[in-house]
C-alpha cells in the first residue's frame, strides 16, 4: 500500500487548488473548478476565493462569469450551503446533492407551517404556494422575494418564529420558497441588488437563465461525478472527509465511491483513498503564500484537517467550525488576517515562516488592501474568529 506523507498532501494542495506559482487558474471559472465549488453563502468570500486562484482577475471578471457569460452559477447543495460551481457541474449538483437539501427544506417548511398555526395540512399549502411562486417567476425576467410577496396573498404569508424568546422574529414565506425552489432546480440566483458583496439577490427561472440547467443527470452518474471531482481536488483523503463535505448519508457515499475507480493508501498512518489514475507523486511547487478568505474551500473541505491546519483551529475558526480568513505558506495554515475598519488588511502569524515568506505575505496583504479599496468585509454566515477580533481591536 502506497504511503502519502503530509508533505506530499501539502504539495498536492498547492498545485490542485491553483495556489502555487505556475499552477494558477486561467480564469475565475477554472478557479472554481480547481476546488470543485466555491463557498457562496458570503458573496465576498466567493469572489476573493476565486481571485486568489486566478492571477490578474478582478471582481468584474467574477461578475461577468456569474451574470453575463454565466459560466458560473450559484446552487444550494452540499450541507444546505450555497456554492458557486461551473455551469456544466450544476446539473450533477441538482440531482446528486441538492435533492437531499430539497427534501430537508420541505420537511422543515411543513413543520413550521404547523407550529406557527398557518395550516394543519401543510403539503397542499406548499404545493399551492410553489405553483403561485413559479407562475410569478416565469412571468417575469427576474424577481425578488418582495415581488413574490406582492403578487399573491399566499406568498405574503409571514411565519412567527420563536415567539416569546430572544430569537423571536417574523419571516416571509417567499424567501423560504425561493430557497426550496432553488434546491429543486427551478430557480437560480441572478445579479444582486448592489455590489459584489451584496446578499440581496434577484431570482430567475433556470430555463431562462441557462437552458442546459433544465436537463437532469441520472442520480448514480451525478454522485459518481461529484465523488470523482472531489477526490481529484482533495485527494488523497479519508472517506470521512468526502462524507462530511457532501453531507451525503454513508450509504450514498459508499455507492458513489463504488462507481469510482480508487485505490487504498496510507495517509501517514491512517487509511485513505485516491483515484486509481492519479497515483503519480505530487510535483514539488515553488514556495508560495496565499491570503484566503473566510469559508475558503481549502480551509473547509476536509473533516480531518490537521495535515494543513495543524494546531491553529481555535484561533482561526468560529465557534461553529467556520473558517475565518487564513494565511497559507506551502500548503499549511500559518496565521490569519483581517481587514480593519479604515480598510487596511493586516495579518497575524502563528508560525515562523522565515524572512522570504514573510515578505511575500506582506506583499499579498498590501495587494489585497488595494484591491478591496472602499469595500469593507463583514462576518457573514459565520462569527468573527479570535484572530480577527484581535486584529480589528
Amino acid at each position: 500500500m502506497r504511503r502519502i506523507t503530509v508533505g506530499e498532501r501539502r504539495a498536492w494542495l498547492g498545485v490542485r487548488h491553483a495556489l502555487a506559482p505556475g499552477h494558477g487558474a486561467p480564469n475565475v471559472t477554472d478557479a472554481a473548478r480547481a476546488v470543485v465549488a466555491l463557498h457562496g453563502t458570503d458573496p465576498a468570500s466567493t469572489v476573493l476565493a476565486a481571485l486568489a486562484r486566478a492571477p490578474g482577475s478582478t471582481p468584474d471578471d467574477m461578475a461577468a462569469a456569474l451574470y453575463d457569460d454565466r459560466t458560473l452559477i450559484r446552487v444550494i447543495a452540499f450541507r444546505r450551503t450555497v456554492f458557486a460551481v461551473p455551469l456544466d457541474f450544476a446539473p450533477a449538483c441538482f440531482t446528486g446533492a441538492a435533492d437531499t437539501v430539497a427534501r430537508s427544506e420541505r420537511t422543515t417548511f411543513r413543520k413550521l407551517l404547523i407550529d406557527t398555526g398557518i395550516t394543519d395540512d401543510p403539503e397542499p399549502w406548499i404545493q399551492q404556494a410553489e405553483a403561485a411562486a413559479l407562475e410569478v417567476v416565469l412571468a417575469n425576467d427576474e424577481v425578488t422575494s418582495a415581488d413574490l410577496a406582492a403578487a399573491d396573498p399566499i406568498l405574503a404569508t409571514r411565519l412567527h418564529l420563536a415567539p416569546g424568546t430572544k430569537y423571536e422574529t417574523w419571516q416571509g414565506v417567499a424567501s423560504r420558497l425561493l430557497n426550496l425552489l432553488s434546491a429543486q432546480g427551478h430557480v437560480v440566483r441572478a445579479r444582486p441588488k448592489g455590489g459584489w458583496t451584496s446578499t440581496q439577490f434577484r431570482w430567475v427561472a433556470v430555463e431562462r437563465w441557462a437552458p442546459s440547467l433544465a436537463e437532469r443527470v441520472d442520480p448514480v452518474e451525478a454522485t459518481s461525478r461529484i465523488a470523482r471531482a472531489w477526490l481529484h481536488a482533495y485527494g488523497p483523503a479519508s472517506p470521512d472527509d468526502l462524507h462530511w463535505w457532501t453531507g451525503w448519508t454513508k450509504t450514498r457515499m459508499r455507492e458513489a465511491l463504488a462507481s469510482v475507480d480508487t485505490v487504498d493508501i496510507d495517509l501517514d498512518g491512517k487509511p485513505g483513498l485516491m483515484l486509481a489514475d492519479d497515483v503519480e507523486p505530487a510535483p514539488t511547487p515553488d514556495p508560495w503564500v496565499a491570503l484566503l478568505p473566510a469559508l475558503d474551500p481549502s480551509a473547509m473541505a476536509w473533516k480531518h484537517r490537521d495535515f494543513c491546519l495543524g494546531p491553529h483551529r481555535e484561533p482561526l475558526y468560529d465557534v461553529n467550525g467556520n473558517a475565518g480568513p487564513t494565511v497559507w505558506a506551502d500548503g499549511r495554515v500559518v496565521g490569519g488576517w483581517a481587514q480593519r475598519d479604515p480598510g487596511e488588511v493586516v495579518v497575524r502569524l502563528l508560525d515562523d515562516v522565515g524572512v522570504e515568506q514573510m515578505t511575500r505575505i506582506e506583499k499579498r496583504a498590501a495587494e489585497l488592501t488595494t484591491m478591496l479599496g472602499d469595500v469593507r468585509l463583514k462576518a457573514r454566515a459565520r462569527g468573527w474568529t479570535p484572530v480577527e477580533r484581535e486584529l480589528r481591536a
